[in-house]
C-alpha cells in the first residue's frame, strides 16, 4: 500500500514536538488519500521512542545504529535515501528545523525528488501534491503544485499543526537493518552546545505576558513584569524589544525567537506581525491589548482590549492581586 513517511526528530533523549505535529497532519492526509502513515525512527537504543510513536502511525520503521544516536545529516541521508528509494512514499515530511533544513535539500538532490520547504499546509488533490507557503514576510499565502513524481519531500514549519493525542490501537514496529557501513566522512557529532541559560525557559511557561513597541521606554517594563508576577507567569517580548537590548534574546517570541504554547498568552502593545504570530499562535488562550483597533494581533486573539496599555496593565494587575487576597 502507498505510504506517507514522517521523519521523527529526537534530541537529548526526547522526541521533539514537531514530530507529533507532522504525524497529526500526516494522519489526515493518509486517511483522505488511502495511504499508510509510516514514521521513520533513526536512533540508537530508542525502543522507548518506537513504542510511543506506534500510537500515532500505522507503522514505525526503526533503524538502529550508534551513528544515529544524535542527528547527523550525512548519516541520516544515507539511511533515508535507501528507505525512500525502496518504498517510494507519496510524500516524506520533515520538520523545517535545523535538522530538516540541513538534511532535506541534499536528500532531494540525491534522489532527484521535488522539494518544498517551510510549508504551512500540505494536501493531495487529484493526485497532485499541493503545498502552501508564505511570501513577502507572511503577507501573502501561495499555493503551489509540485511537479509529478513518484515521491515528494516537504519540510513543515513548526507549530503549524496541532499535535493530536495517540490512538488506542498501536501501529506495528518494524526493525530494519542499517547500511552495512555507515560512512560518515564530512560530518560528525561532537556535542550539543546550548546558549547561556537565562533565568527561565519561556517555552515551558504556562502563562506568558509579552510586550512590544507599545511599552515605549525601558523604564516602563515594570508594568509588564508586575502583571506577570501577579499571574505567576513569565515575561516575553517581540523582536524590537530585544533589538533595543531592553530584554535578552531568550525572552523573544517569534520566528526568529522561541515558539511557545502557553495556556495563557497576553500580548500587550504588540501589533502582531507575522514573525511574532508564528511563535505564539499555538497558545490555548490569547488576550491582546492594543490601542489600535486594526492591529493584526486581534485577528488571532480570543479576547481583545482596544485601549492604552498604560491604563489597562496597572488596572489588570491590581484586580488580579485583589482576587488573590485571602478572604475572611
Amino acid at each position: 500500500m502507498a505510504e506517507l513517511l514522517v521523519l521523527a526528530e529526537h534530541r537529548m533523549g526526547e522526541l521533539r514536538e514537531i514530530t507529533f505535529e507532522m504525524l497529526s497532519k500526516g494522519r489526515s492526509m493518509a486517511e483522505g488519500n488511502g495511504l499508510d502513515l509510516t514514521v521513520v525512527l533513526l536512533g540508537h537504543g530508542a525502543d522507548g521512542f518506537a513504542n510511543k510513536l506506534s500510537g500515532y502511525a500505522d507503522r514505525v520503521l526503526v533503524m538502529d545504529h550508534p551513528d544515529y544516536a544524535d542527528f547527523n545529516a550525512e548519516a541520516y541521508q544515507q539511511a533515508l535515501s535507501r528507505i525512500i528509494s525502496e518504498r517510494k512514499p507519496r510524500v516524506t515530511l520533515l520538520g523545517h528545523t535545523s535538522f530538516g533544513v540541513d538534511l532535506a535539500p541534499a536528500l532531494a538532490v540525491e534522489l532527484g525528488t521535488p522539494l518544498a520547504t517551510d510549508c504551512i499546509d500540505i494536501n493531495i488533490e487529484e493526485g497532485k501534491v499541493l503545498v502552501t507557503r508564505q511570501i513577502y514576510g507572511g503577507k501573502l499565502n501561495v499555493e503551489a503544485s509540485l511537479r509529478e513524481a513518484d515521491s515528494h519531500i516537504v519540510t513543515v514549519r513548526p507549530a503549524t499543526f496541532e499535535a493530536e493525542e495517540p490512538r488506542p490501537e498501536k501501529g506495528e514496529i518494524v526493525k530494519i537493518k542499517p547500511p552495512a557501513t555507515v560512512a560518515v566522512e564530512q560530518k560528525r557529532f561532537i556535542e550539543y552546545v546550548e546558549p547561556p541559560p537565562g533565568e527561565v525557559d519561556i517555552a515551558e511557561a504556562d502563562v506568558l505576558v509579552s510586550i512590544g513597541r507599545g511599552i515605549k521606554d525601558e523604564k516602563n517594563l515594570p508594568l509588564i513584569q508586575e502583571l506577570a508576577r501577579a499571574l505567576k507567569g513569565e515575561v516575553g517580548c517581540s523582536r524590537p524589544i530585544v533589538d533595543k537590548n531592553w530584554l535578552p534574546k531568550d525572552r523573544q517570541v517569534g520566528s526568529s525567537g522561541k515558539t511557545v504554547k502557553p495556556k495563557l498568552y497576553i500580548a500587550a502593545g504588540i501589533s502582531g506581525s507575522f514573525q511574532h504570530v508564528m511563535g505564539m499562535k499555538g497558545a490555548e488562550l490569547i488576550v491582546a491589548i492594543n490601542k489600535d483597533p486594526k492591529a493584526p494581533i486581534f485577528r488571532i486573539a480570543d479576547y481583545g482590549v482596544v485601549d492604552d496599555i498604560f491604563k489597562i496593565l496597572p488596572a489588570l494587575t491590581q484586580k488580579i492581586q485583589e482576587l488573590k487576597k485571602p478572604t475572611g
